[in-house]
């Protein structure tokens, strides 16, 4: 909505800064991006920062909108047979590697008494997982909105389970740590961009689909499903959001899918 709008370009236009954006398949690799030096600033959801912290990218976090758990599921084909988490068991389930979705996974089959190894994790990214999907190579497809919403508008998928008392799926602001301290005016405006045009876009969900569409490639329609499960605003990052990072960290490194421990409060 920000780029859209091109509020943000005005205001840091008067401070000697320009705006570019770049776009990214999923988190993790935005956060590839902020480590290479391609960019200073994104926003991603609750498990990317802790896969990127694990390998030594220096972030700190900045910001974080309300929960939104309902952006995110587990879904499968319309006819599959498929009801239940707990039906996975020994199923291939694909999901981008250390994005939001892969703490939903871990969660969800926690609360159906199965373990990750009980399936078949297949790590896609959400284009190449759209794919596989569609031609039955797996058997589920952890993912978010909008493609989300699109899975469910274009393919008929069906919902076997999304974030609702399960995992809180937080969208957070993250900046290099470099250019946090630098450019703390630019980030505070930054924020307070994106708190007033998230609070716009909350009471104007059709007209922000319309705008939305063309830059996106998807109908009006179905970024609406997505926008009237989104979080808007920006809250400030407090201790009980870094406990809750935490133990999405503790949980991977458990599983040893990140290599040791992380302290979350390093990064902030």
């Amino acid at each position: 909505m920000l780029k859209a709008r091109g509020t943000l370009e005005k205001r840091l236009a008067s401070q000697g800064v320009a705006v570019q954006w770049l776009e990214f398949p999923a988190g993790p690799q935005l956060l590839e991006g902020l480590n290479a030096g391609a960019i200073d600033v994104g926003t991603v959801g609750e498990t990317p920062p802790i896969f990127a912290q694990a390998a030594g990218v220096d972030f700190v976090y900045i910001g974080n909108e309300p929960p939104a758990p309902h952006g995110e599921a587990i879904v499968v084909l319309p006819d599959s047979p498929i009801r239940t988490v707990s039906q996975l068991r020994g199923k291939k389930v694909a999901f981008n590697k250390g994005s939001n979705v892969h703490y939903l996974l871990v969660k969800a089959l926690e609360h159906a008494g199965l373990t990750y190894a009980d399936i078949q994790p297949v790590y896609l990214t959400p284009a190449d997982a759209r794919a596989a999907f569609v031609q039955r190579s797996v058997d589920a497809w952890v993912i978010w909105d909008p493609y989300l919403a699109a899975a469910e508008r274009q393919l008929g998928a069906r919902v076997v389970a999304n974030g609702d008392g399960l995992v809180r799926n937080t969208q957070y602001y993250l900046a290099a740590r470099k250019y946090a301290a630098a450019q703390p005016q630019v980030l505070r405006t930054l924020l307070d961009e994106v708190d007033a045009v998230d609070r716009w876009g909350r009471d104007n969900v059709p007209e922000v689909a319309a705008q939305l569409s063309p830059l996106v490639g998807l109908d009006a329609p179905t970024l609406e499903i997505a926008l009237k499960r989104a979080g808007y605003g920006v809250q400030p990052i407090t201790d009980a959001t870094l406990a809750y990072q935490q133990k999405i960290a503790d949980a991977f490194s458990t599983l040893k899918l990140i290599p040791g421990k992380v302290t979350v409060a390093n990064a902030r």
